[in-house]
């Protein structure tokens, strides 16, 4: 049989056009954030409702609660939270932390379903040189990403009706943002270990977040609550963060070692979860 010569040369026959297109050394060392930028690219087809919802909430949260409220709250006079101030001054540093970890939540929990359950995408990540644990620091990347945006519309609508009032409330929103990120790594471990359960998304929503929504000194001070209860909020990432941003806004009389407390709490935390949930991932995607 005769060879047909198509003008290849060792020097042609050796170049490999993949790997230099592809370059895995590349992706070895910057698997996370191609991870994020492909949880950004999806992001972006829903910024519409993202940006509805970033506004909605804040002001119908304002006007039910923060003004509807809290008119009959300061008719009282301003005995009438322990603080002295106007009760929206109360509420903003808890309605702020509330979306920095709602955003984060709604961003770790519905992806990794998707990435390991639904569509399984992470398993063709982890085809190329991306590993489970960069799957996991990309997911927080945006969660990270998404906390920002969506505090930041809420702080700007808080600001603007009035629930700032101190030239430190922006120190509000790295307190807002913490807790955020904390409690998205608290999600991570909690998504891997129960995704399988038919029941575990509801579940969330009935017995994690509106319990630490109610019981975390949000709509008054954790300490007229009975102590029975008082523990959900001393455990509860929301707690820390709007006690903290209180002192942080007007100056909330608390004494030193519980802000340390606070800020430890929030970062051993994330730190603690957040290599629980990158272990189970990794153990259930290589497994």
């Amino acid at each position: 049989m005769a060879t047909v010569d198509t003008g290849a040369t060792p020097a042609t026959r050796a170049w490999q056009g993949a790997s230099r297109l592809v370059q895995p050394a590349r992706i070895a060392r910057s698997g996370a954030w191609y991870v994020a930028e492909y949880r950004l690219r999806n992001l972006s087809k829903w910024w519409g409702a993202i940006v509805a919802f970033g506004l909605g909430n804040p002001v119908l949260y304002l006007a039910s609660i923060g003004l509807g409220v809290g008119a009959l709250v300061n008719r009282n006079g301003p005995n009438a939270l322990p603080d002295g101030v106007a009760y929206l001054t109360f509420l903003a540093p808890a309605l702020l932390a509330t979306a920095a970890i709602q955003g984060t939540q709604d961003e770790v929990t519905f992806p990794l379903m998707h990435g390991l359950k639904w569509e399984r995408v992470f398993y063709a990540m982890q085809s190329t040189a991306i590993t489970p644990t960069q799957i996991a620091q990309g997911v927080m990347i945006t969660a990270v990403i998404r906390s920002v945006f969506t505090a930041g519309i809420y702080w700007l609508v808080l600001w603007v009706v009035g629930g700032f009032t101190s030239a430190n409330a922006i120190l509000a929103m790295p307190a807002a943002i913490v807790a955020g990120v904390s409690f998205a790594c608290l999600m991570l471990a909690l998504t891997v270990r129960f995704i399988d359960s038919q029941m575990f998304l509801s579940s969330i929503g009935r017995f994690v977040l509106t319990p630490m929504f109610m019981f975390s000194g949000t709509f008054f001070p954790l300490e007229s609550m009975p102590l029975a209860v008082r523990w959900l909020g001393w455990i509860s990432p929301l707690w820390h963060a709007t006690d903290l941003g209180r002192v942080l806004t007007y100056g909330k009389a608390v004494p030193g070692w519980l802000v340390l407390t606070h800020i430890a709490y929030l970062l051993l935390l994330g730190a603690v979860t957040f290599a629980i949930g990158s272990r189970m991932l990794t153990k259930k995607m290589t497994g």
